[in-house]
């Protein structure tokens, strides 16, 4: 049976339409989705320096790190491409993401930090841990999960509004480009929105993410 490759998989497809979905699939990545709401998380938790610097500790550990990961086994051949299409490249990344996550968790309770951010980083760890197991036997949509989760995270600590507002477009550009690029099929993107939202979920019964 012929293989069939997304759209960008092959370096010389990457131009006009295709190259600026693919910049734009990079530009929302999920660790940049979740510097972002970290850094909002920690100063509206604790606007001032303090809370700035919780949320760089927090997006060095979940976001930084875990994109230097993947740098290095794409520059030493361990993967084949940034996106990962093949599942079995993305065991490393899921397991060092986990333990960045974790660490991360751990600094925030041992050191009083942010219990937003405290709450944030446990969800990454659920979160990487679910993709992770699923990983291990289907392709499931990193970024519909990333941007599910960041529309319901918004609409939880902000209110509605604001995470409509930012929610709405978020997912359903990344949920068209994903498929537009055809790294996913509706059906792992339908999986990425409901892991998403139902790992935030979880935790509002333990006092996460609500007032």
């Amino acid at each position: 049976m012929k293989q069939h490759h997304p759209l960008d998989f092959l370096a010389h497809n990457r131009t006009g339409f295709v190259k600026a979905a693919r910049i734009y699939s990079n530009v929302v990545s999920p660790p940049v989705m979740f510097a972002v709401v970290g850094l909002a998380f920690g100063l509206y938790a604790w606007p001032n320096w303090a809370g700035f610097l919780w949320a760089a500790e927090y997006g060095i550990l979940v976001s930084l790190a875990p994109i230097l990961v993947v740098l290095f086994l794409l520059k030493t051949g361990r993967i084949a491409e940034l996106h990962m299409s093949n599942t079995r490249e993305r065991n490393i990344p899921y397991i060092s993401a986990i333990f960045f996550a974790a660490i991360a968790y751990g600094l925030i309770t041992r050191f009083d930090g942010p219990e937003l951010l405290r709450c944030l980083a446990l969800f990454n760890v659920i979160e990487l841990t679910g993709l992770a197991v699923i990983n291990s036997f289907w392709l499931i949509s990193l970024h519909a999960t990333g941007a599910m989760a960041t529309a319901v995270l918004l609409g939880l600590v902000f209110g509605w509004p604001v995470g409509l507002m930012v929610g709405i477009p978020l997912v359903g550009s990344v949920c068209w480009v994903r498929l537009f690029l055809k790294r996913h099929t509706v059906a792992q993107i339908v999986a990425g929105l409901a892991l998403g939202t139902a790992v935030v979920l979880i935790l509002v019964p333990f006092g996460c993410f609500v007032a």
